[in-house]
């Protein structure tokens, strides 16, 4: 299958300046630091890392809600970096994003009805008649009954928010979506819900979906990739239970080492990698790997110069670390 959507280099970065009338820049912030990515249509990208890595920073940045530093950003052919103003907004009918908290995005004042026919109205020509059954098409499809259209949000539970705020993404009817750790402020039951439907609408329309999480076991159940971040880099890249299962990069293993397992024997047996410290800022990153500093396997050669791509296998399932092939023997 041809690629869909492409990045290529994309950097990040924000000015840090000191003062108020006369502001002196006194250093970057690399919130994405060279980013290097293509999915498939239709394939659904699990992006994780920890608080700070940059992955909600690199996933407004292919919205074009933040414009990158470096790099391009090309889906469907279209060269999304290039573009703005008008013919910016005209596309953004092909993207949506369905943000982290649903009740600080959706207008309080507007009722369900008026929140999703603003949205299709936006993009798509429809007539006033036909209107009520559009909105009631979308309530149907995220899982809620028609007759809750004359509510406003403060009259529905965190998770029906939340597709409502999925109901919202998909009137404009796109082709990518990107989910910004939709179901952390979400009951673990609800949870589960919300990913099975975002699971099953982007199998049933075909959608593009990148699915942001700190999670990476709620990551594991809906991706058909994972790409691990840190520190604005992606150091690990593959199909979903390769990376659960046979992490290669030591940041990884850290990260799959933390997720609690549901077999009790299992979990008392899990041994926990501790990384030591906290992640450099990224004003000021390591030299070489930026994760060396934390690494416990890190050598000299590692902070000389910044890892490429290497893989075990056929390319299906990469990392960036010089000692990959030592550490993870076949």
């Amino acid at each position: 299958m041809s690629t869909f959507l492409e990045l290529t280099n994309v950097k990040t970065h924000f000015p840090v300046e000191r003062g108020v009338i006369f502001k002196k820049r006194i250093g970057v912030v690399k919130a994405v630091d060279g980013v290097n990515l293509t999915l498939r249509q239709g394939e659904i990208l699990g992006l994780v890392g920890e608080s700070g890595c940059g992955k909600s920073t690199l996933g407004r940045t292919i919205l074009q809600l933040i414009p990158a530093s470096e790099g391009t950003v090309v889906l469907a052919g279209k060269n999304l970096s290039a573009i703005k103003g008008r013919p910016l907004r005209a596309a953004r009918s092909d993207f949506q994003m369905i943000f982290q908290d649903p009740y600080a995005t959706l207008n309080p004042r507007m009722t369900v009805y008026d929140t999703l026919a603003e949205a299709i109205k936006t993009h798509k020509p429809i007539a006033d008649g036909d209107m009520p059954e559009a909105v009631s098409r979308l309530m149907q499809k995220v899982g809620l009954a028609p007759r809750f259209i004359k509510k406003y949000p403060h009259e529905f539970s965190g998770g029906q928010r939340q597709r409502i705020a999925i109901a919202r993404a998909l009137a404009v009817e796109p082709k990518l979506i990107v989910a910004d750790e939709p179901v952390s402020a979400l009951d673990v039951s609800i949870q589960a819900q919300i990913i099975n439907l975002l699971h099953k609408l982007s199998r049933e329309l075909g959608l593009t979906l990148i699915f942001i999480s700190h999670d990476l076991s709620v990551v594991k159940h809906i991706s058909d990739r994972i790409a691990v971040m840190y520190l604005g880099r992606i150091v690990e890249l593959g199909e979903a239970a390769e990376v659960f299962d046979r992490p290669l990069h030591p940041y990884t293993k850290a990260l799959v080492s933390a997720v609690h397992l549901p077999d009790p024997e299992k979990e008392r047996a899990r041994q926990r990698i501790i990384l030591p410290g906290d992640p450099p800022s990224p004003m000021n990153p390591p030299s070489g790997c930026t994760f060396h500093p934390r690494c416990p396997f890190a050598i000299d050669a590692c902070k000389a110069s910044a890892p490429q791509f290497d893989s075990l296998d056929d390319g299906k399932h990469s990392a960036t670390c010089i000692r990959l092939r030592e550490l993870n023997p076949v």
